[in-house]
């Protein structure tokens, strides 16, 4: 059974592994190749990155018998704006629905969020598909040079007249 929880700074341990995992994973889905394993974001892999954005957003962890298994942060923007800072499922636990779930989540746990956005990174077709599953649409293209970062930026408008 899936459980979303908050995350606790205890929780940074486990969150990272999961998310080592999961972008690790993504070498097989056209990451680049750093050494043998896939690069994921900023932090993916640090306890010290896990545990300031417990502090700094809405950092749910994803839980399956009580094991963590992934996590999702959301960032407040303007009243009723968010972003969707970050999603990831473990690579053993991809392909089962979870992630869905995840979305289903935290549009419920905002209710009241008319306007959510996501980066992704340009090659990763994956996240792009998962992503417009979940009702984002494609909104602008990045280059930023100084990070290295070529991504796509999605939207989602929720039509909700609360």
């Amino acid at each position: 059974m899936v459980r979303f929880a908050r995350a606790a700074s205890k929780d940074a341990d486990g969150l990272a592994l999961a998310s080592k995992s999961a972008f690790e994973n993504y070498i097989h889905y056209g990451a680049p190749n750093h050494g043998g394993r896939g690069g994921g974001p900023v932090g993916y892999d640090s306890l010290g990155w896990q545990r300031r954005m417990i502090r700094a957003g809405r950092y749910y962890k994803i839980l399956v018998d009580n094991q963590i298994v992934g996590g999702l942060i959301a960032f407040p923007g303007a009243i009723r704006e968010y972003e969707l800072g970050r999603v990831f499922i473990h690579a053993g636990f991809q392909n089962q629905g979870i992630g869905t779930q995840a979305m289903e989540f935290i549009f419920g746990e905002f209710p009241l969020a008319k306007t959510w956005t996501v980066g992704t990174p340009a090659w990763n077709q994956r996240t792009r598909h998962f992503y417009e599953k979940a009702g984002f649409e494609q909104m602008e293209t990045r280059y930023d040079p100084e990070v290295g970062w070529d991504g796509t930026i999605y939207r989602r408008v929720t039509r909700s007249t609360l």
